[in-house]
């Protein structure tokens, strides 16, 4: 049965204070090793285009982009596929849209810094972390992030701001909202951490995909300390700070349902899939709330262990990090 879902604002206000008053630096000794990256503002190259001859040479300029972005292998030729770019690019709202992105991120300075610290800090951790080529690019709201092993292509159209006439179209507002410019970095390192997250998804259990985004957002944060959990988790500072005042009756929620152990892909849906509230807990509760819950038990797993990142994130088996996370909701 639901109980009534508490917005604690005297809470709220304290987590605010904290959060304010809490400065943060990152480490030094890891920043001593920052690799230099340069970010190829592609969008520039392909609006700056004359004809399709032009197409073909950014195409066998940039064969990684080509091949793994564009997926020119799909075509019968290269030709082929500079031919369709062109008329792309002929395309008037298209060339709105890049009009658009040149003013919001003309200079990309700031976000360069940041990868380069983020990378920073990825290496020093996984030193086998392969730093990725990185371009922007301009997608027509085809592709938000592309990031492999040795590529990571931002689609800038996708950070405009929320307010924007240019929005990427049949997302619902409460994923639509997470596309903002403050998202990019965290989004980048999220996904960077599959590539390190061994948890075992065999069964598809709720407790499965808790560990699994735990263990993403735990990566984050420890990737991007200075970085607010809302950013992280894709939540308002408003609904961070609520989960927290109701901790103990998510958790209570979890238990007396018996849910971490579930396997209906339905039920599990409900709990860590994309949905604007956690109906079955409370219709104020935000959505992918398992998640939030995953993170905090692989938190104290990590902390109570005494574990370095890369042996949590090496760490298969979901129910020993389970058990002997010694996890509780705080008081």
């Amino acid at each position: 049965m639901r109980k009534t879902w508490i917005w604690a604002l005297f809470f709220f206000l304290l987590f605010s204070c904290r959060q304010g008053q809490k400065s943060c630096e990152l480490d030094p000794e890891i920043l001593a090793v920052k690799p230099s990256i340069t970010i190829e503002r592609l969008e520039d190259a392909f609006f700056q285009a004359t004809d399709e001859a032009e197409m073909l040479y950014l195409l066998e300029d940039h064969p990684l982009f080509a091949e793994k972005y564009l997926l020119a292998n799909t075509y019968d030729s290269k030709e082929e596929l500079a031919a369709e770019l062109w008329m792309i690019h002929q395309d008037s709202l298209m060339m709105e849209l890049f009009e658009e992105v040149q003013q919001e991120f003309g200079d990309i300075q700031e976000l360069e810094r940041e990868l380069e610290n983020a990378f920073a800090y990825i290496s020093y951790y996984f030193p086998e972390f392969k730093i990725p080529k990185v371009y922007t690019f301009v997608s027509g709201f085809s592709s938000d992030l592309v990031v492999t092993d040795d590529l990571l292509v931002i689609g800038l159209d996708y950070y405009l701001p929320f307010t924007h006439r240019f929005q990427p179209p049949d997302l619902p507002q409460y994923i639509s909202k997470r596309y903002q410019k403050e998202y990019i970095l965290p989004n980048i390192v999220t996904a960077i951490s599959s590539f390190f997250n061994e948890t075992d998804m065999s069964q598809n259990s709720l407790l499965a995909e808790m560990i699994f985004y735990g263990k993403a957002y735990h990566f984050t944060k420890s990737v991007l300390p200075c970085t607010s959990d809302d950013y992280i988790i894709g939540y308002t500072a408003e609904e961070v700070a609520a989960c927290w005042a109701n901790e103990e009756f998510i958790w209570a929620h979890f238990v007396e349902n018996d849910l971490f152990f579930e396997t209906n892909p339905f039920e599990i849906r409900k709990y860590t899939g994309e949905a604007p509230f956690t109906d079955e807990i409370s219709p104020d509760a935000p959505g992918r709330i398992g998640r939030w819950l995953g993170w905090n038990i692989v938190d104290d797993y990590r902390f109570n262990n005494k574990l370095s990142l890369p042996d949590l994130m090496r760490e298969s088996d979901k129910n020993k990090i389970f058990r002997q996370s010694g996890y509780k909701p705080r008081r």
